[in-house]
């Protein structure tokens, strides 16, 4: 089928090709009456804009780039954040009339590839996610002027925008818990170092057990199932006699299960265990675990929220959302 033109539209509405295009590319020096006019043939026409030839207009692409600093094998894993991530931020794109471009950057190759397609004006904006100490990534686009959002504090000493969660709050909350439960070795599988939220998780751990008699016992996973368990097993040669677990993230503390149950350890009568972020597993787990709960769907919305906020000239203050301890039967 011939492909309905603007021309064809104009001629449909009775008014030229230029007040056309102007109700296309959103102007608003048309009338309420002409506007309904001109929408009213393009549907009835079937005509859709060129999307290229509206961004050389508007100097608008209506495409953001979703960068996700991980190998395909861990954003497509078991671990349900990625895709929690992805779909609210999306799903929030969506509501602005615009679109994701989801891209990972696990390489200097793929870190050189993201840099090209940016540098080329393909998307209007930017969001990090999953970013470690060392990602070129941000001072790239900094130098490039393109607006940039972070799913997480940045560990890179580049002024970026970004959401994060109460994450030293939010690991105080877990550890005190263990403590009021009269736990006395309390260990933690730490995240990985070289991100803030691993960080700043053993940070709210050590905060917790200041001033108490307790002393650190601390092995590091890189948040997936299988480093929880590996993890949890040296924590237990280690000292058999530790009696309850802070895991960064709740795919290490299932992996903490597993060892322990493994090990003939009953939880939570001879180890208690907390996770952090409350995914949808953490309820079926045996037993249920307790957890943080980290609001992820709502950090990724804020994430969009605040990049077009920056599109339109807006603030680009912090957003730090609260983090709440979900108590079931594990601890």
């Amino acid at each position: 089928m011939k492909r309905p033109t603007l021309e064809e539209v104009a001629a449909r509405a009775g008014v030229s090709r230029a007040t056309v295009s102007r109700v296309v590319n959103g102007r608003q020096t048309v009338t309420p009456e002409i506007r309904e006019s001109v929408l009213r043939a393009i549907q009835e026409l079937g005509y859709v804009p060129n999307s290229a030839a509206r961004s050389l207009v508007t100097q608008r692409t209506d495409s953001v780039a979703l960068v996700v600093s991980e190998p395909p094998t861990r954003v497509f894993s078991d671990d349900p954040m990625f895709s929690t991530v992805i779909r609210s931020a999306s799903l929030e794109l969506e509501k602005a009339d615009r679109q994701v471009v989801l891209m990972l950057a696990s390489s200097p190759r793929s870190h050189a590839r993201i840099e090209r397609f940016i540098a080329g004006g393909h998307v209007d904006g930017v969001m990090l996610i999953s970013m470690h100490g060392a990602d070129p990534l941000p001072a790239a686009l900094a130098r490039m002027g393109v607006p940039v959002v972070s799913y997480g504090r940045p560990a890179v000493p580049v002024p970026l925008p970004y959401v994060d969660n109460d994450n030293v709050g939010g690991a105080e909350l877990a550890v005190r818990h263990l403590l009021e439960r009269g736990r006395r070795r309390i260990a933690t599988i730490a995240g990985p170092q070289d991100m803030i939220a691993g960080q700043d998780r053993l940070t709210g751990y050590r905060n917790a057990l200041r001033g108490s008699d307790r002393r650190s016992i601390v092995a590091v996973g890189d948040f997936t199932r299988e480093s929880g368990a590996v993890a949890m097993r040296h924590l237990l040669e280690d000292d058999p006699g530790l009696d309850a677990v802070f895991a960064a993230n709740d795919m290490m503390a299932i992996g903490a299960l597993q060892t322990l149950r493994q090990a003939g350890r009953r939880v939570p009568d001879d180890v208690a265990v907390v996770g952090f972020d409350d995914i949808e597993a953490a309820r079926y787990t045996e037993p249920p675990l307790t957890t943080v709960r980290h609001p992820v769907a709502e950090q990724a919305a804020a994430m969009v929220r605040l990049l077009l906020n920056l599109f339109d000239g807006g603030p680009a203050d912090p957003v730090i959302l609260p983090t709440e301890l979900v108590v079931r039967e594990s601890a």
